[in-house]
């Protein structure tokens, strides 16, 4: 393993899943040079499987003079021993991008982590944009923005040129669509922004039966963003959602409790593709239960999603498809009278448990991602007890 330099000198923990296109690291340490970033303050874990290249990944980390950590699952179930937390590790699941997770263990587990990063390895910097940067400069942001709203209770975080691209982002629900959007402006105090979420250019973060629609079957779309259709940045209102994509997001430590990329691809009913987006429905919940907010917008970054089939995308989300436009009804009003984090996931995590599988196909789902959001919050509460184990 990559050396670490001494805890104080770093707060941000820079997760990145990957099993290819590890290289991007270096694009992102570059353009935090480039734009004055002090890096000592980055550690990224990178999260990969035992049959990828896991030595090339550690010599990277070298080469760039930057602290980190390589994990395949091998060095994940060890970390688990040495932490005591062996009976929880069904909580990420296995090869699945929902293994973000085990980022978040991580840093939980480190308390000198105050800030966390997700960065997919398909995605690329813009290099006149100060990627880390303007992500630390959202959350600490206070003033007035923009606060957007639509008579179907979500937000599309395409909205501002979706009369020209007719885009809405993958989780969105069906029933949501040809929503009416209004916009007012919010004053935000310092302190109230917990999650900072980037957009993307080039390739739309779609679902697949919008990638088919759009004309595309190599899993990518025909239609593209660029720069020019994002205007100013924004959140979305209180008791409205939308969808949160770990591509490009930042994060305060706080939010981890309600934050549990939820256990998609490694199940029975074979549901995929929704981890970020179910996460992100419950960080908005726990949110707007604690007056705090979803920063989104810039910085933007460069989405080069691989081309690959669209049918075996259609065929990794369509158990879920159902499921995702009730989700968001049994997460809303959960944990009205919480005070923490914590305590508005139990409460979601209850009416998971509680919910009526039979209502919908795969349903049984529903029960998994409660029994498995209690036994996260049981993970956490365990690692608080149990000493940090410094990495070899």
């Amino acid at each position: 393993m990559s050396p670490s330099p001494p805890a104080v000198e770093r707060d941000v923990c820079v997760i990145v899943p990957t099993i290819r296109e590890y290289e991007c690291v270096r694009a992102y340490v570059r353009n935090a040079r480039e734009h004055g970033v002090d890096v000592s303050r980055l550690h990224f874990v990178l999260v990969t499987e035992d049959f990828c290249e896991t030595g090339a990944m550690e010599t990277m980390l070298d080469e760039l003079g930057v602290s980190g950590t390589v994990f395949d699952a091998t060095a994940r179930e060890q970390w688990y021993d040495d932490q005591g937390v062996a009976e929880y590790s069904h909580v990420v699941p296995a090869a699945s991008h929902a293994e973000t997770s085990f980022g978040l263990l991580y840093m939980w587990a480190n308390p000198t982590f105050e800030i966390g990063v997700f960065i997919d390895d398909d995605t690329l910097p813009h290099p006149e944009v100060d990627f880390f940067g303007r992500h630390f400069h959202n959350l600490a942001f206070e003033g007035s923005i923009e606060a957007v709203e639509s008579d179907e209770r979500w937000v599309n975080v395409l909205y501002q040129n979706a009369d020209e691209h007719g885009l809405y982002p993958r989780g969105y629900p069906y029933a949501a669509m040809d929503e009416t959007v209004e916009t007012d402006t919010t004053t935000i105090d310092r302190g109230s922004v917990v999650a900072s979420q980037g957009l993307w250019t080039n390739v739309p973060d779609l679902d697949a039966v919008r990638i088919l629609m759009d004309g595309d079957l190599e899993g990518q779309a025909q239609t593209r963003t660029t720069a020019d259709d994002f205007d100013d940045d924004f959140v979305a209102a209180a008791g409205q959602y939308l969808t949160v994509c770990s591509m490009n997001l930042a994060f305060r430590r706080e939010v981890i409790p309600a934050f549990y990329q939820f256990p998609m691809d490694d199940n029975e009913w074979a549901v995929g593709r929704f981890d970020d987006i179910w996460s992100g429905v419950v960080l908005k919940r726990a949110c707007d239960v604690l007056g705090r907010q979803i920063y989104n917008g810039q910085p933007l970054c460069e989405h080069n999603k691989a081309a690959r089939s669209t049918f075996d995308d259609l065929h990794n989300e369509v158990a879920g498809l159902e499921l995702n436009e009730h989700f968001w009804r049994l997460v809303d009003e959960a944990g009205s009278e919480a005070d923490d984090y914590a305590s508005v996931a139990r409460a979601v995590a209850d009416r998971l448990e509680a919910a009526d599988s039979d209502a919908y196909r795969n349903g049984e789902f529903l029960h998994q991602c409660g029994t498995c959001l209690h036994d996260w919050l049981d993970c956490l509460n365990a690692l608080e007890r149990v000493p940090a184990v410094a990495d070899d």
